[in-house]
């Protein structure tokens, strides 16, 4: 019977130290702008103060040779984002969360334009993992993030 108990509570502490499986979330819109009209809207790091309905004001610093931004959100609430690349050729940036309210944690996204026809094709995909939430619930609020951001920036580039 000890081996049994043992045993069991071995299996479990296996497999509460494997690490969580990142959650990937992605969300796409086709815009009528050309391509080169939609990354002006979004291109500028701190422009989405301009496009994302949930950000009152976005303020640039840099910090290590990085590009920062500090959203404040509509409704209290503060997001620190770092640029970690950027390609202006491909029309794509990916930034990481440094600080949030937001239920995830190691957080990484990229948000990207591309040709769809006569207009554009934004996809913008992120990874992390879900911090003091479900993964259900975490996954929810980053979709919901980017669908009204898309909606966003669809508006905006016209």
């Amino acid at each position: 019977m000890t081996s049994k108990i043992l045993f069991a509570a071995l299996t479990f502490a296996g497999l509460s130290a494997t690490p969580a499986l990142a959650l990937d979330v992605t969300r796409t819109a086709t815009v009528a702008a050309p391509p080169a009209t939609v990354w002006k809207t979004i291109g500028e790091f701190c422009g989405i103060g301009d496009w994302h309905p949930a950000v009152e004001k976005c303020v640039l610093s840099e910090k290590g040779g990085k590009k920062v931004r500090t959203l404040s959100l509509k409704g209290g609430g503060t997001i620190v984002e770092e640029q970690v690349a950027r390609d202006d050729r491909k029309m794509d940036y990916t930034y990481a969360i440094l600080e949030s309210p937001l239920p995830v944690e190691g957080y990484k996204s990229t948000l990207s334009v591309a040709p769809d026809g006569k207009g554009s094709k934004l996809t913008w995909t992120g990874s992390f993992k879900a911090k003091g939430a479900p993964d259900a619930k975490a996954e929810e609020v980053v979709a919901g993030i980017y669908e009204g951001g898309l909606k966003g920036i669809a508006e905006k580039a016209k």
